[in-house]
């Protein structure tokens, strides 16, 4: 079989039950590190934001973040876990040069969180219990970046350079129980998933919740079993996949890699696997370690981690408003119907309109903005919504010009275009491409005079009652003005022309 066969979705469905389980890694957003005074920054110059202990020197000792640890309480409690209340940190064994202690500082039998759930909305509304097994602490490793090669992977590179500023910035990893019962919907429970992991910890204010800067990222892990059978199928780990659409994809291509695999009567490797966005498919990385692989043992240099229970709900209660009610409350103050909304949250322009709204716009231009502009070209990119880079204020900027009679909608969807282009804010686009609408009377009037003339038998039927017929001389008129006429005035102009009472 080749390596790349796969099977149909469908095909795939008719014969298997898909099992998931996902593990979430979530960058905490505190000013230092997990266990150093490093500053925890993004996109500063390589290794520059790194000390003695983030590079493991000799005779250095780590320090808990305590910030660190009450964001791990929060996500824990948000999450609908219990927290222990005494958890301990391990080390985790291996060897990569982007971990230069050669372990991970990390949680193994003592997580602070653990036996939670949390309950997925899909886009018709259903809705799924995932089971959370636990979510602990740990640090992240630096980065690789592989020079030379034709796929930015280790394979094929020239060398490759090491940036020690993401060492030991603070994670929590989520990870939960094995996922039964999704069938078809297991793609589209594993994009809505992620996006409420997403939703819940910039809700938190514990991460910036980036997706494209890493500050969440997901390794999907997919098996199949055969309708009717108890036993789990071999899995494969999907790896730091950073974009809700890529955790849909790649679960996607799983079940059909794995369905072709099984159908070819081969055994499927239990590996970690590439994610490649450019082709949707996936590629083979290393034979996936199992926990003893890692020689996990108690951190000799950190004492146990103590969660007073008054502590906890202390914490508890600095938690903001829950995503479910905040959608509930968002949807009444916009004026919404649930089909609407609904719309909204699946289009992931949810916040954008809420901030939008915050600038300035009302719900319902938002709404306009967001879901018949942005989204479609989203969509036509074929890239998230976020991912084009318009900010509200460009959007409450864009509206208030058409508001104010400055440009009309076609109009402004050219300024949009210029906006996506990086041609500059919407009033710069207009004034560098002359879009505005034509005001004065006597442009309008000549091109009215013209339309007239070329459909006199237009004229008759509006002058004999059939006012709808205007269309047509409108249109004419638009057309002369390249579409930059007030509509509505060249309306009015007809009207008074021809005698005729709108």
């Amino acid at each position: 079989m080749s390596a790349d066969t796969i099977l149909s979705f469908e095909e795939a469905m008719e014969k298997y039950d898909p099992v998931l389980g996902f593990e979430v890694h979530v960058e905490l957003n505190t000013k230092t590190k997990m266990f150093s005074s490093a500053p925890n920054v993004f996109g500063d110059d390589p290794n520059t934001n790194v000390n003695e202990v983030d590079l493991g020197l000799p005779g250095v000792l780590p320090v808990v973040n305590k910030a660190a640890v009450e964001s791990s309480i929060k996500i824990g409690l948000a999450l609908n876990c219990k927290i222990a209340e005494s958890c301990r940190f391990a080390r985790k064994n291996y060897f990569y040069p982007d971990t230069p202690k050669n372990f991970q500082t990390s949680q193994y039998d003592e997580p602070i969180a653990y036996d939670g759930y949390l309950d997925i909305e899909l886009e018709d509304g259903t809705v799924f219990r995932v089971e959370i097994e636990r979510a602990h602490m740990e640090e992240d490793a630096g980065k690789l970046t592989h020079m030379g090669g034709a796929a930015g992977r280790i394979q094929g590179a020239d060398y490759s350079l090491v940036d020690y500023n993401r060492a030991g910035v603070p994670l929590v990893e989520i990870v939960t129980k094995p996922i039964e019962g999704a069938g078809s919907r297991a793609p589209e429970l594993a994009k809505a998933y992620v996006a409420a992991i997403r939703e819940i910890v910039k809700n938190l204010g514990v991460s910036d919740a980036r997706m494209e800067r890493g500050n969440v990222r997901c390794d999907a892990n997919v098996s199949l079993r055969p309708h009717g059978q108890e036993r789990f199928g071999i899995r494969s780990e999907t790896k730091n996949v950073n974009s809700l659409r890529a955790v849909e994809h790649a679960v996607r291509f799983e079940i059909q890699r794995h369905a072709a695999v099984l159908d070819s009567g081969q055994p499927v490797i239990q590996e970690t696997r590439h994610w490649h966005e450019d082709t949707r498919t996936t590629t083979s990385g290393r034979a996936k370690s199992d926990a003893d692989d890692y020689r996990y043992f108690p951190e000799p240099d950190l004492v146990p981690v103590v969660a007073s229970r008054e502590w906890v709900e202390e914490l508890r209660a600095t938690l903001p408003e829950p995503p479910a009610e905040r959608r509930k409350r968002l949807k009444e103050a916009w004026g919404y119907s649930d089909l609407e909304f609904r719309d909204v949250v699946n289009a992931g322009v949810m916040d954008s309109i809420e901030e939008t709204v915050a600038a300035g716009a009302s719900a319902s231009a938002a709404r306009k903005w967001w879901m018949g502009e942005i989204v479609g070209r989203a969509k036509t990119a074929d890239v998230d919504p976020a991912e084009l880079g318009v900010s509200p204020q460009t959007i409450v900027e864009l509206n208030g010009l058409v508001e104010e009679g400055k440009i009309n909608n076609k109009m402004a969807s050219q300024v949009l275009d210029g906006v996506l282009a990086g041609e500059g804010t919407p009033a710069e686009i207009v004034e560098k491409r002359g879009l505005a609408v034509v005001s004065d009377d006597g442009p309008l009037l000549e091109a009215i005079d013209a339309a007239l003339a070329a459909q006199p038998d237009v004229a008759e039927k509006i002058r004999g009652g059939k006012v709808q017929a205007i269309g047509a001389i409108v249109g004419g008129v638009m057309k002369a003005t390249r579409g930059q006429a007030d509509a509505g005035r060249v309306r009015e102009l007809i009207l008074e022309k021809l005698g005729v009472e709108g």
